[in-house]
């Protein structure tokens, strides 16, 4: 089959993952209003609230090795059809948590749509990955970024406008009521996350549906020769280093992903910048993100090697957070946003370079990859909790509450650098750790 042939036959199929990369980024990048939403209504500290991110990212932990087994008993089509389903029960859960206003109940409701969007990941993530050529899968992930980012970006605009609107005012209100008009103001506030959940819902279900439906060709990935591994043969998912690297280069990268477009908005605020401007920043680094897929696209594998990309975003990550940190007011959101230029490569690289040579443990390899998107459950949470311990000891040592909160909601930034500092050895080193040069 020549390359144009393949490429034509590949179309539909990139067309249809595209579409679910769309879904699961349009539910997962609205995190980033969710999270000063909550933090408002179920009155919470920095910490507290960036669980709204952990509730969906442990997810990743807890159902990825169960999400491999199902789609090896029932394939990658079924797989993606049952996440869908899943998703659109999660975004149900979102009715009664509203009306009890519940913390609890709404992380229910994200966990939930978390394992639902694990089952689809780990479907959808390895089979864009060996629709073809492996030295090229870079780029059809590169498109498949543009698609979540894109989605996320129109999730963030849309949920910020429903669900921050108003917010100021309202929190100057919450300071000047007494408990029962305060109680009815936050249980009116709660209630208008109902209708988009509800719309949510009726349109995941009818996609998981559909998708059964859909021209999708059965596709698995192949083995590497027994002189390119280094090994005769390769009896176990413990036999691939560079895998486990690049779970652990994953995880640090998906933390810092989240940092970069799920803490901003509420960087902004805490700077004081009004919310009706700080609401569209997790846009800004979404559209950063967009950009460099699409010169991934442009680039790999023509110009650029994955490897080589994985390089330089890594040093880009390394000189932003350095940027972030040693700046302030706007110029340091700025950067912030602009890590969305550093990230976007990086999961697009990463996935084939920690897939190659699996052959038959791709599944599980899989798995594990998806297993990593937890560093999004556990990154964002330190660094709110590293704000609050920087906030209370600049409090306890005399500086104003106002400038312990613009100092600590920089300094947490710091947690970025290690980072990217690791991702950096893995894209030098790490992938090649265990298979023989050729």
């Amino acid at each position: 089959m020549t390359n144009n042939q393949q490429n034509k036959n590949s179309l539909v199929p990139i067309m249809i993952i595209a579409g679910l990369f769309f879904i699961f980024g349009f539910v997962t990048w609205i995190n980033g209003a969710l999270i000063p939403f909550m933090k408002t209504i179920n009155e919470l500290t920095d910490a507290q609230s960036y669980l709204v991110a952990s509730a969906s990212y442990i997810s990743f932990v807890v159902m990825a090795l169960p999400a491999s087994y199902i789609i090896n008993k029932i394939g990658y089509k079924k797989g993606m059809s049952v996440g869908l389903i899943i998703m659109a029960l999660g975004a149900l859960v979102f009715i009664p948590a509203a009306e009890a206003r519940t913390y609890w109940m709404f992380l229910t409701a994200i966990f939930i749509q978390g394992a639902g969007m694990t089952l689809l990941q780990t479907a959808s993530n390895p089979y864009i990955t060996i629709l073809g050529p492996i030295d090229s899968a870079a780029k059809r992930i590169a498109i498949m970024g543009i698609a979540n980012k894109v989605a996320g970006a129109l999730g963030s605009v849309i949920f910020g406008a429903i669900l921050l609107s108003g917010i100021d005012e309202i929190k100057d209100k919450l300071t000047l009521v007494d408990a029962a008009e305060k109680d009815t103001l936050l249980n009116t506030m709660a209630d208008s996350v109902v209708t988009p959940y509800i719309a949510m819902a009726i349109v995941l279900f009818l996609l998981g549906v559909l998708i059964l439906k859909a021209p999708l060709p059965n596709v698995e990935a192949e083995p590497l020769k027994p002189s390119e591994t280094g090994e005769k043969t390769k009896s176990s998912i413990f036999h691939f280093p560079h895998l486990w690297l690049g779970v652990l280069a994953l995880f640090l990268y998906v933390g810092v992903e989240v940092i970069a477009g799920d803490t901003i908005i509420s960087y902004g605020i805490a700077l004081d910048i009004p919310v009706e401007q700080a609401k569209y920043f997790t846009l800004y680094t979404l559209m950063f993100m967009v950009g460099t897929y699409a010169l991934g696209v442009f680039l790999i594998p023509k110009y650029v090697s994955q490897s080589m990309a994985l390089k330089a975003s890594a040093i880009l990550g390394v000189i932003l957070s350095f940027c972030i940190v040693f700046t302030t007011g706007f110029t340091s959101v700025f950067f912030v946003a602009a890590l969305g230029i550093a990230n976007a490569l990086v999961w697009p690289a990463i996935w084939p370079l920690a897939l190659t040579g699996l052959g038959k443990f791709t599944k599980t390899g899989s798995a594990l990859l998806i297993m990593a998107i937890s560093g999004g459950a556990i990154l964002p949470v330190l660094y709110g909790k590293l704000v609050d311990i920087f906030k209370a000891d600049l409090i306890l040592n005399g500086v104003s509450e106002a400038e312990a909160t613009v100092t600590s909601a920089n300094s947490g930034y710091w947690i970025l650098l290690p980072c990217y500092l690791i991702i950096l050895y893995y894209a030098f080193l790490g992938h090649k750790v265990g298979l023989k040069k050729s």
